[in-house]
């Protein structure tokens, strides 16, 4: 690992999520920058803020882009705000909003 960055408490579900960072795992930082931008997903403006700062974060290290790829990026779980709602016959049910943690890790490309 290079350059990492997390993301955390974000308002979105973990498994919407993951159908984006499937697409991004393992492929160069150009090419997911590029993958990101032709996406219409509600996670894409999360997971590219995240992806840019991990890319910063490896410039510090004077690092260049081309030198980059993904090789670790997760969606976890994190807490759910737990609310009710009115249903039939009096009664009430949970709704679950859940919580994402996105983790990106940078490493070098093997030659």
């Amino acid at each position: 690992m290079i350059a990492q960055a997390k993301g955390k408490f974000l308002r979105l579900s973990p498994r919407k999520t993951r159908q984006v960072i499937d697409l991004l795992r393992g492929q160069s930082v150009n090419n997911a920058l590029a993958i990101l931008a032709n996406i219409n997903k509600r996670s894409k403006p999360y997971v590219e803020k995240i992806l840019k700062s991990a890319i910063s974060n490896a410039k510090q290290k004077g690092l260049q882009e081309d030198q980059l790829f993904i090789s670790k990026i997760t969606a976890d779980e994190g807490p759910m705000w737990k609310r009710f709602r009115a249903v039939a016959f009096g009664r009430a049910t949970k709704i679950l909003r859940r919580t994402s943690h996105i983790k990106i890790e940078l490493d070098l490309k093997s030659k």
